[in-house]
Formats: C-alpha cells, structure tokens, sequence
C-alpha cells in the first residue's frame, strides 16, 4: 500500500515521516518525497494518529486523487531540481511523462487549474530557490550554478532570478553577506 503525504520537501521530511511512522509501530518499505510505501493498509486509527502527528509537523495525508497527482509532480520537480542536480536527459514535459505514465497534456492542464501556475513556472521557481541556496554556500560562482543548473548562460540565469525575486542575484547575495554579518555579530 502507498500512502501519499503533502509538504515533503527534503530528506529531513523524510526522515521525520519515517520516525513518526515507527514510533507507532508501522516500519515503513520506502519513504520518499510525497509518498510512502507500506507492507499493510493503515488501520482507521493509525490513519487519525498519523493525520494529527504529520500536522504538528506540517504535512498532511492526501486522499484525493488530484491531490496526490499534483504533489506527485511537485515532490518530482523539487527531486529534480533540488536531489539530481537538474541532470534532465529529456526536456521536462518528457520526464513527468514518464515518471507518472500519463500524457503530460492532461495533468498540465490540471496542475494550472489547481496550483494557479504552469508546472514550467513551477520548475523555474524552484531552480530559482536552488539558486538562492548556491548563493548563500558562496562555494561557486553565479556561472557555476548556471552551469550547474543547466543554464543557458549567465544572463539567462540573471533575467530568471530577477523576475522571480524581484532583485539581482548580485543584490541578494549581498543582502544574505548583510543578514549574516548582522545575525553573527548580533549589529545592525
């Protein structure tokens, strides 16, 4: 049985689901981003105790197949972009296709509807907070992470970041150099 769990983000998501499962006596096959594969079916009550603990932390059990189909492609993009380094051997329209074994036409379409938003849009911002997270490492420089993130060139990279956020990359990197000077040596 897969159960699928909203607001999974990151391998810490996953390990807090993982816990919270065992410390109720259910010992998981897989956990992944957005869903979990189990031996047996929940019982009603692990179903309520679950909903309650994963609300403390901020995910929620999905039911609704829409539901699940758009976090499916969330939890799929934010792996991409965030855990494989964007290494996209297809375009993205092919990949989602073939992660979820449907014509991309169909969920597109649903994933506007729903989230408001293109799934493109969807993949930029999360290259873009990506980016932002590069930028406060400061181990590369703006044209590693575009390479790094399959930019086309720098001024690519800059024009997405600006639309997205508002400000240059160049500004926000030294609006995070300012917020840590003034977090770290407690001035400002």
């Amino acid at each position: 049985m897969k159960i699928y769990i909203k607001n999974m983000v990151c391998d810490r998501c996953k390990m807090v689901v993982r816990s919270e499962l065992e410390k109720i006596g259910i010992f998981p096959v897989s956990v992944g981003l957005g869903e979990v594969e189990l031996l047996e079916n929940l019982k009603e009550n692990q179903k309520q105790e679950l909903e309650m603990k994963f609300q403390s932390f901020g995910f929620e059990l999905l039911e609704d197949k829409t539901t699940m189909l758009i976090e499916k492609i969330k939890s799929l993009i934010i792996d991409l972009v965030h855990h494989q380094n964007n290494t996209l051997k297809t375009n993205l329209s092919n990949y989602l296709s073939e992660q979820l074994v449907q014509d991309y036409s169909t969920f597109s379409t649903l994933f506007s509807e729903v989230q408001g938003a293109t799934i493109e849009h969807y993949f930029i911002t999360q290259k873009i907070e990506k980016v932002k997270e590069l930028l406060m490492y400061k181990e590369l420089s703006l044209s590693e992470i575009a390479v790094k993130l399959n930019y086309s060139d720098v001024a690519h990279l800059s024009n997405q970041f600006k639309k997205i956020t508002g400000v240059t990359a160049t500004h926000f990197k030294q609006l995070a150099d300012s917020s840590y000077k003034c977090n770290f040596f407690l001035i400002c």
